[in-house]
């Protein structure tokens, strides 16, 4: 028999899929706001319109796209007790985070900031959940041996 999985986990689960929603939401922003955010990365250039804006759009859609697969996969992994899993979604959860400091460079509009905020705090509960007592004990259950009837 399994054990109940703990509500540690489940919470984290939960953050996680909020995570890739959020960063879905954000994706697709990129595409309504291409303007927008190509004016904010050229407002505070120095060489003027001789560098052409980055497009955005398709990195934040690709981006996307990998890290939610990834990131589910992983997700089905850790609610079956991986810890390996759970490893890998804590360093997902760092790379996203350093991702969205980094879009921050680009002054993006007032929009994109509040998301990245949001994501920020995601990040860091998935990460607090994650690494949360219940959430290693249940990935690292006793062996056999030790249990004692």
């Amino acid at each position: 028999m399994t054990p109940q999985r703990p509500g540690a986990l489940t919470a984290a689960i939960w953050v996680l899929v909020g995570l890739i929603v959020t960063s879905g939401v954000t994706a697709l922003l990129t595409l309504v706001f291409s303007d927008d955010l190509d004016a904010s990365w050229a407002a505070d250039r120095t060489d003027g319109g001789s560098v052409e804006p980055p497009a955005f759009a398709p990195v934040a859609i690709t981006m996307f796209v990998v890290v939610a697969m990834l990131a589910v996969v992983l997700i089905m992994f850790l609610g079956q007790g991986h810890n390996w899993a759970r490893v890998l979604l804590s360093a997902l959860v760092l790379l996203m985070a350093i991702a969205t400091l980094a879009s921050l460079r680009a002054n993006p509009p007032v929009l994109f900031v509040v998301l990245s905020l949001v994501s920020l705090v995601l990040d860091l509960v998935a990460a607090g959940l994650l690494w949360h007592p219940d959430s290693r004990e249940y990935t690292h259950p006793a062996p056999v041996d030790s249990v004692r009837s």
